[in-house]
């Protein structure tokens, strides 16, 4: 282990964008393991802190700095926090954190975001679902998250010819978005249990038709996985009535943010769900889908775990070391199997601590699993 620390033989650039609330807290948490796993398998990380959203807001008056953009476009993986907070709720809507969000996901081009949602064995008695429902659910979410409604034009507020307000975004996808993230998800239900079901609004919607009829024919390059459609009402029913029936699903940029938030909770906690937002070539941005809860911050109430198994996402996806990132996510089973648990996924006879006692826990997991090895 001595020799592999002093001697890492792979070198990698990853910025750190801990954003706002407890954003920077759970950073640290899985900085730390990123460390550790690293002097374990030879690699060297050298991190780079940069601001965004509120935080970069009040240093720079910008939610998404030029410098932040460019130090993330020139390394190798991104790992972020949250963003947000009440405290810049009101301001104008090209200043708010979210945007700085929006306009660093562009500029990265990540347009496949891929969040698993899986109840742990340890976590099944926190999930609001029956046991017998909840267990052994392992769903992952593959959705496009650089066009759509939120990217859409034209959009905007204006006054109407009868001199009422209105507000207005256009839903809008082009053949080639919607062929590119189609393929992600058929790739990603073959490595899985080859179960791909697309979730739209085709009966009403014509970027639903379009998306429909594009994932067909990209279908036709994948006969080895099962492809289904699903109306968004309806999917939204079925993963609370029925989640294991899903393996990979398929979604627009809105429908994925609204149908991943729901399965977060079928695992237990929002809390902890990680993860990656890919590109066709650059660096990946990888993040806890959890938001920046200002309400907690700097209380050592947060949950790191999402985090950390961000993290493990970024080794995997991000770097290619499989290894290191199976470490990590053994390393948070680990430590779950010891009984530790934060504030929400906490329950009757297990051991309550807080953010810094979480990431402790884990790198304590690290270190017994290295020396077994």
């Amino acid at each position: 282990i001595r020799c592999s620390a002093l001697k890492p033989s792979r070198s990698y650039k990853i910025t750190l964008l801990p954003g706002d609330g407890i954003g920077p807290e759970v950073v640290a948490v899985a900085k730390d393991a990123l460390q550790f796993v690293a002097s374990v398998e030879g690699i060297e990380f050298n991190f780079k802190e940069m601001p965004v959203g509120g935080s970069a807001l009040d240093l720079t008056g910008v939610p998404l700095p030029e410098e932040t953009l460019s130090v993330a476009k020139d390394s190798d993986a991104v790992l972020l926090g949250a963003i947000g907070g009440y405290k810049w709720d009101k301001i104008e809507k090209h200043l708010k954190p979210e945007t700085g969000l929006l306009q660093l996901r562009a500029g990265l081009d990540v347009f496949a975001n891929l969040r698993p949602a899986v109840v742990l064995p340890q976590l099944v008695d926190a999930s609001p679902l029956k046991k017998e429902i909840a267990e052994g659910v392992d769903l992952m979410v593959v959705r496009e998250l650089t066009g759509g409604i939120y990217f859409g034009e034209p959009r905007g507020i204006q006054t109407n010819q009868n001199g009422e307000e209105i507000g207005f975004n256009t839903e809008v996808y082009a053949a080639r978005e919607i062929d590119r993230i189609a393929h992600v998800a058929f790739e990603t239900a073959r490595k899985r249990r080859g179960k791909l079901c697309s979730i739209d609004k085709a009966n009403v919607l014509e970027a639903s038709m379009l998306w429909r009829r594009i994932v067909d024919e990209v279908a036709l390059k994948y006969p080895d996985v099962e492809l289904s459609h699903m109306y968004v009402d309806n999917a939204a029913m079925q993963l609370v009535r029925n989640p294991k029936q899903f393996d990979t699903i398929l979604t627009n940029n809105i429908f994925g943010d609204i149908l991943s938030d729901e399965a977060s909770i079928i695992a237990g906690s929002i809390g902890m769900l990680p993860s990656a937002c890919l590109s066709q070539s650059g660096p990946g941005l990888f993040e806890p889908i959890h938001g920046s809860a200002p309400d907690i911050a700097g209380q050592d109430k947060a949950n790191p775990l999402a985090t950390v198994l961000s993290a493990a996402m970024l080794l995997r996806y991000g770097l290619g070391e499989e290894k290191a990132a199976a470490t990590v996510e053994e390393a948070v089973l680990r430590t779950l199997n010891k009984g530790y648990r934060t504030g929400d996924i906490y329950t009757f006879g297990q051991k309550l601590v807080g953010c810094k006692e979480m990431g402790e826990q884990v790198l304590e997991s690290l270190g017994a699993l290295t020396k077994a090895a």
